[in-house]
């Protein structure tokens, strides 16, 4: 299905032309919910036709509402699927059967234990060690973060901080001109316009040279920015490309656990990550939502290395034969030498991460400052424990910001956002929104030594369903350019006040009730 749209650039309005919720996902979409209904109607009428099959429905319920509440899950997770059980007594248990997990599929659990032979070897215990000496309370969170994502302590990388996405475009590009071995690309959108295709033109050209070129783009993210079969359009330039848990109508967690990640390595020696996806509304080439704001980083290094690990990772689980490769992944660059250490490391679901990895870092953050902290996310819709994290924050006399849209890009979600605003500024928090437009940056700093720049929102499915990524630093150079870049877009937001905040009887009583059911969207 085609739909036509007009957008205006900064000289013209063009006419483009995308795929509108192409067919195939349609037909997806049908085959799940006719599973759901058909599994829901095939127990109703066991129920009703069966003797005394209702008491073991009855039985199964009971036995749904003991396990949620012995979870290990977050409350506020739980609370929802609750009143799914007791509200919707058959529907609702056989829901939670087949939407609570947040586990990756079996067909992913099968290639793990083969993806291990991406991994590099690393020594840990020097660098650690130094870490300690400059800082214990810096080294307990490596030590900690390491530990719970699987990534390792870097030093000696260069990191150069991008205030916008045009910024990180610019730089970009002669970064893959110089390509001599691999380019590995991942992001959650990629669509069809200026930005992409001057990447295009340079990976069809690589790919022609002997340039291993390899994409990974996440198939319900580009669902109306690509045609279905896009990756073997790619094929043929010689580009080997997958979608990211390729959308087949299965009725289980496939439409969480997507990959939101934002992810560019070269020759495993320059790497890219941030908050830019590859759309021409993130380099400001057309408006959507007023001026977007984001932020990237460069990274250049033996960090890097990490990156190039969890693309592999990615791009391992989402083909059917692992691909066998001879180029060096992993070069040494001992030349390097920069201030600072970093730590690019991955989140996502069991059993490739057992702990939410992302929310550890912010709390971590939040429990060490002293002065400040700072942030900025698209999205604030937090579980009641992040939130007590930036409340104590505040109340400690840590000056605590946060940084979100004035112009939504989804209504709904904006409207919770704000239902935040009161109990977080009662603490002292103080809340701004940048006036300009819509501001994508995931951004954190504290007390000009700790920072982590990446894709991870303050929102459930960054910090609960999806693969995300991010990069941990402490007294690295970019550190002041990202304070001195988020204290300019202070300047150009709106500092919401109690005023702000009046809403109507019936705003506030939908936005409760969305709360509610926040965790499972």
């Amino acid at each position: 299905m085609k739909r036509k749209y007009k957008v205006k650039t900064a000289t013209k309005t063009i006419e483009r032309e995308y795929n509108y919720i192409p067919v195939r996902y349609i037909i997806a979409v049908l085959i799940t919910l006719f599973e759901i209904l058909a599994i829901i109607g095939v127990v109703v009428a066991c129920c009703y036709y069966i003797p005394y099959f209702y008491i073991a429905a009855f039985i199964t319920e009971i036995f749904c509402v003991i396990k949620i509440i012995a979870s290990d899950d977050n409350p506020d997770y739980k609370v929802p699927w609750l009143l799914f059980v007791l509200i919707l007594p058959i529907a609702g248990f056989m829901l939670y059967f087949l939407f609570y997990s947040r586990k990756l599929g079996k067909k992913f659990i099968r290639r793990l234990e083969e993806l291990k032979k991406y991994r590099y070897e690393r020594n840990q215990e020097e660098i650690l060690g130094e870490l300690e000496l400059e800082n214990d309370h810096a080294s307990a969170q490596a030590k900690m973060l390491c530990s719970i994502s699987g990534a390792s302590l870097f030093k000696d990388t260069k990191q150069t901080y991008y205030p916008l996405g045009e910024n990180m475009w610019q730089a970009m590009l002669p970064d893959l001109e110089k390509a001599e071995k691999f380019i590995f690309i991942e992001y959650f959108i990629i669509e069809g316009g200026t930005f992409w295709n001057s990447i295009l033109d340079i990976l069809k050209h690589k790919a022609a040279a002997g340039v291993t070129v390899r994409v990974l783009y996440d198939d319900i993210g580009c669902m109306s920015t690509l045609p279905g079969d896009y990756h073997k359009q790619l094929g043929k330039f010689g580009i080997e490309a997958k979608p990211f848990s390729r959308l087949r109508g299965q009725a289980d967690s496939e439409f969480n656990n997507r990959s939101h990640r934002k992810i560019c390595v070269i020759d495993g020696k320059v790497g890219y990550t941030g908050g830019v996806n590859i759309a021409d509304e993130y380099i400001n080439k057309i408006e959507r939502f007023g001026h977007w704001k984001d932020t990237a980083l460069r990274l250049e290094g033996e960090a890097v290395w990490e990156l190039t690990r969890l693309f592999l990772t990615d791009y391992g689980i989402n083909v059917k034969k692992l691909p066998t490769t001879e180029i060096e992944l992993y070069p040494k660059q001992n030349e390097i030498r920069a201030d600072g250490y970093v730590i690019p490391f991955g989140d996502g679901p069991s059993p490739l991460y057992e702990r939410r990895v992302g929310k550890s870092v912010i709390q971590n953050m939040l429990a060490s400052a002293t002065k400040y902290m700072y942030m900025t996310t698209p999205y604030l819709i937090i579980d009641n424990d992040l939130c007590q994290s930036i409340e104590n924050a505040a109340l400690r006399g840590v000056d605590v910001r946060i940084i979100v849209p004035h112009i939504p890009d989804k209504k709904l979600v904006f409207g919770m956002t704000r239902s935040f605003y009161h109990r977080l500024m009662k603490s002292g928090v103080r809340i701004y929104e940048y006036k300009p437009g819509f501001i994508h940056a995931k951004s954190y700093i504290a007390d000009d030594e700790y920072a982590m720049i990446g894709t991870i929102n303050l929102d459930y499915r960054s910090l609960v369903h999806h693969f995300e990524n991010g990069v941990w630093m402490y007294r690295c150079g970019s550190i002041k350019d990202m304070k001195k870049d988020i204290e300019g877009t202070m300047a150009k937001s709106i500092e919401v006040t109690p005023d702000m905040l009046k809403t109507g009887l019936v705003t506030r009583f939908i936005r409760s009730i969305v709360r509610i059911f926040a965790p499972m969207l």
